[in-house]
């Protein structure tokens, strides 16, 4: 409605109003003349008729055709205006006389089968009126049935509607004609007031659209009537007042350009002051950075000193008091040693240095070994310590185990310490589980002392904790949670809590992960419990439920007790169970009931297994002397009980039968410059593919695609002579391995790198170290292959167990044994190949550092990390890893010079470590 303009209000409000009254009432008129003059026809043609009717009686009795023909000629004469014809029809409907012999008499005529009307009746045909009355003699007695019997005939006169007709024409043309005079000549004033009210107005409009643009000097001119001379003298007052407040603003902005000049030289002033001061900050910080990092790596090398001659002095006799001094000589390094690390990795995380690796991990198995690791902790306390796993999760995974099992004994580590008496229940559980990724949830919920609400505002900060007491109590950094929360959400998860004071808290965290389509985990080969039944007691819940469920789902019959009194009725019943799972808090005063216990088993249960909240094998020594089958420390695990209740020499042979290898029948191809790289590379896929070939450059790898065909290709990136993305393209465009899948393989790439390279064409990446999970999940995903190689169990526990024994603080043996498909030979030849070329690789960085020779310092760098990344020096590869990295984002060789003394001081613990090692591990494979 606001876009209608003032001239279409007026038009509106006037000349439509007057049109639509004008021709509402010309049409109630007209109408009403017309009905009328339609009437008056009718009468008057009934005037005609009637008497004739009447007189006609006796003519008609008499067949006196003469005197009824003068009748109705007279008649027809008299109004000849309008009739048209008379005509007199006997009873039966033939013509007794008619006024005009050459009319149409046929229209006038009732059509066969119609009865003579009782009354006048008319019909209307095109341009006439047919009129029709009976001629009744009115001196018989008539009745309503007797009408029709008695009429002597009727009388038919045809009317001429033409005139009729035209009078009405002219009466709507007179109304019309009345109607748009009264409209014109409301026009005509409706114009007029539109010159008088409109024009001003727009002048007005053009006047404001002027003063708007600017042009205050704009005045309405004229002399108006009414209201409008008001509206004008109020905008040429407005504009007046808008002239003198624009000048008034002039002399202000004049005024207060002169003062923000003066301010900008002032602040002018001051940013080279902040810039000086920014400067001094940021040196400040560089500084704080380096000594940070410095004061890190002193105080690490001491610790490492003091921790593992303490160990070593702990193996030697000592009275119970130089015991106790010793272990808590440990136990405080361990704590610093934790804070150093602690604030090692905030400091990563807070420059965004820290990487989320995609490695295939057993979700079960990487859980339970952080269970391990954490039982000691909380049997010293006496916690109760139990993990439930959903049975539907997916087991194999492809994400960072190692960030995983950092929160969990993060938050694990806090609920035991902070729970002096009660339980830490871990649960995992799915929050979305689809084909290709999971969002899984592990709960720690403790019943320690809890927060209130002003401790759970600042849970989440750095260097804080829930209250200054507790840095006293319990120690620690104030870090632990910070790092957790980043890291979770590193990983696209989440983490939270739920607390009440002194009543326990719940901890959680998500994280997300791929789902490794190609299964590596090891399967239980529980088929032997099939159809057993176990009594089993535990009195903590939801260690019942978890171990329940894992029983039950073994196919077990279980018989679970929750208190001592129902635990003796079943033993009094003496019903037989094929097992007794015994669950039992170990102390002093308890040790004679549960050898008492174990006797009364006995009696009718042959395998009696116990779980104690203990790890010490004196303990565990008397508990199976007193008639226990095994004695398992808690928590318990899937894999540690299926063990206790089929035990090896019990297993099926089929179980436990060395399967031979099954090699996939395909060729494919492996690039690497690096020897020992390639060397392992083949290695390991010489047990799953039936022939390997090996080039290294890529050079030697596109001669080799020219005359060959491959099923799949391992390309390095960075190689001399011709590097991997340069092979790529020549291969793709000039040989017979277009469509071959080729897989990155690159000791380290970043973010952006690794995007860059499935742009140039690769099908995937892996990045080194390369085992063997890795290997068959890529061979799996672009092979499609189902049945590839993996190691039996038997093996890799003897493997695992050997390497116990001989892993040191540089040097992990296990480590090197996974990444080399634990072969023993083949990893001891990688790492002899390493350290014998340790101490020529440091003197050339050296002496390219001294140089500043960047570029130098990338090749060797990069060189050692592909050789670190299957040699079991995890301190080596991480700190070359990431001097790698800094290189790689531009980083100068003078920023990095703390990270290159934690480097060479890492290379000097290799090689002060490895003679030891490499005997240790000679004499393993002698034996």
């Amino acid at each position: 409605m606001h876009k209608i303009s003032l001239k279409d209000w007026v038009v509106l409000l006037t000349i439509v109003p007057t049109t639509i009254i004008g021709l509402t009432i010309g049409s109630y008129f007209s109408y009403n003349r017309y009905v009328e003059l339609d009437n008056y026809l009718s009468l008057r043609a009934q005037s005609i008729l009637e008497p004739i009717a009447i007189v006609g009686v006796e003519p008609i009795e008499t067949k006196n055709r003469e005197l009824l023909r003068r009748l109705i000629g007279t008649a027809h004469r008299n109004h000849s205006d309008i009739v048209k014809n008379i005509t007199v029809f006997t009873a039966d409907n033939q013509i007794f006389v008619t006024s005009a012999y050459h009319g149409d008499t046929s229209v006038m005529r009732l059509k066969p089968g119609e009865s003579i009307p009782n009354k006048t009746v008319v019909e209307h045909i095109p341009n006439f009126s047919i009129f029709r009355t009976p001629i009744l003699n009115e001196s018989r007695q008539l009745t309503p049935t007797s009408i029709y019997e008695n009429a002597l005939g009727y009388i038919s006169i045809q009317i001429d509607r033409n005139k009729l007709q035209f009078q009405q024409q002219s009466q709507i043309i007179i109304a019309l004609s009345i109607v748009i005079l009264g409209s014109i000549i409301s026009a005509l004033f409706t114009f007029r007031l539109i010159k008088n009210v409109t024009r001003p107005v727009s002048s007005m409009v053009q006047a404001v659209d002027r003063i708007r643009e600017g042009k205050l000097e704009s005045r309405v001119s004229g002399q108006l009537i009414g209201e409008l001379n008001f509206l004008k003298n109020g905008i040429n007052a407005m504009a007046q007042s808008l002239g003198d407040y624009h000048d008034e603003m002039q002399r202000s902005i004049d005024q207060a350009t002169v003062d923000l000049r003066e301010s900008l030289e002032q602040f002018e002033i001051q940013n080279v002051e902040l810039d000086m001061a920014k400067r001094k900050a940021q040196d400040a910080n560089k500084v704080k950075s380096e000594f940070l990092a410095n004061m890190s790596h002193e105080l690490r090398t001491p610790l490492n000193g003091v921790i593992g001659f303490t160990r070593q002095v702990l193996k030697t006799p000592l009275s119970e008091t130089q015991r106790d001094y010793l272990q808590t000589i440990e136990r405080s390094a361990n704590n610093l040693l934790a804070i150093i690390n602690d604030i090692l990795d905030f400091s990563k995380l807070d420059a965004g240095k820290m990487v989320i690796e995609s490695i295939p991990f057993a979700l079960r198995e990487s859980i339970e070994e952080t269970l391990t690791l954490l039982a000691p902790s909380a049997h010293k306390k006496n916690i109760e310590l139990s993990l439930r796993i959903a049975s539907q999760l997916p087991d194999s995974l492809i994400g960072d185990a190692m960030r995983i099992k950092q929160i969990l004994i993060n938050l694990a580590n806090n609920a035991i310490k902070f729970t002096e008496k009660g339980s830490v229940c871990i649960d995992v559980e799915a929050e979305n589980v689809s084909n290709n990724r999971a969002l899984l949830k592990i709960s720690v919920t403790d019943t320690g002392i809890g927060m209130n609400m002003e401790q759970q505002k600042t849970i989440f900060e750095a260097f804080g904790q829930a209250d200054k007491s507790v840095t006293r109590l319990y120690g620690g950094t104030g870090l632990g949670l910070v790092i957790s929360q980043r890291l979770a959400r590193e990983m696209k998860g989440d983490i939270g809590f739920v607390s009440e004071e002194r009543r326990g808290s719940t901890f959680w965290f998500t994280f997300d992960c791929e789902v490794n389509q190609m299964s590596f985990a090891q399967e239980l080969h529980v088929d032997g419990l099939m159809q057993k039944s176990i009594l089993y007691f535990e009195p903590h819940n939801h260690g019942r439920l978890a171990l329940g469920d894992t029983l039950s789902s073994w196919g077990m019959t279980v018989m679970p007790v929750e208190t001592i009194d129902e635990l003796n009725t079943i033993i009094n019943e003496k019903q037989p169970y094929d097992f007794a799972l015994i669950s039992h808090e170990v102390t002093p005063t308890a040790l004679p009931d549960l050898k008492t216990l174990i006797v009364s088993l006995k009696e009718n249960i042959g395998s009696i297994h116990l779980a104690i909240n203990s790890n010490s094998p004196n303990l565990q020594e008397v508990l199976i002397s007193s008639g226990a089958t095994s004695c398992l420390s808690k928590p318990l695990t899937p894999t540690r009980l299926a063990k206790a209740l089929l035990p090896a020499d019990n297993l099926d042979p089929l179980t436990i039968q060395q399967q031979p290898g099954q090699v996939v029948p395909i060729k494919v191809l492996a690039v690497d410059d690096n020897e020992a790289n390639l060397k392992l590379i083949e290695a390991l896929l010489s047990e799953q593919v039936q022939e390997v070939t090996t080039a290294t450059n890529g050079e030697e790898a596109f001669e080799l695609c020219k005359s060959e065909k491959f099923a799949m290709i391992f390309m390095d990136i960075q190689m001399p002579v011709m590097d991997g993305v340069t092979a790529l393209k020549k291969i793709k465009l000039n040989t017979f391995n277009d469509q071959t899948p080729i897989i990155a393989v690159t000791a380290h790439a970043l973010t952006g790198e690794k995007e860059k390279l499935l742009v140039e064409g690769f099908s995937s990446y892996m990045t080194k170290p390369i085992d063997e999970s890795m290997l068959k999940h890529t061979l799996y995903e672009y092979c499609d292959l189902e049945l590839l190689n993996a190691p039996s169990l038997p093996e890799q526990l003897d493997n695992i167990a050997n390497a116990l024994s001989i892993t040191t603080e540089a040097i992990d043996w296990d480590l090197a044994l996974s990444r080399t498909g634990n072969k023993v030979h083949l990893a001891k030849d990688m790492l002899s190949g390493l350290i014998g070329s340790l101490p020529e690789t440091r003197t050339h960085i050296d002496e390219a550092i001294i140089c500043q020779d960047v570029e130098q310092v990338k090749v060797l760098v990069h060189k050692l990390n592909g050789a670190c990344c299957y040699t079991g020096v995890p301190a080596l590869g991480k700190i070359t890893q990431q001097i790698e990295t800094a290189l790689k984002q531009g980083q100068s060789l003078d920023d990095l010079e703390p990270e290159f003394f934690e480097f060479f001081e890492h290379i000097d613990r290799v090689l002060m470590e490895a003679p030891s090692v490499l005997k240790n591990i000679e004499e393993m494979t002698e034996s």
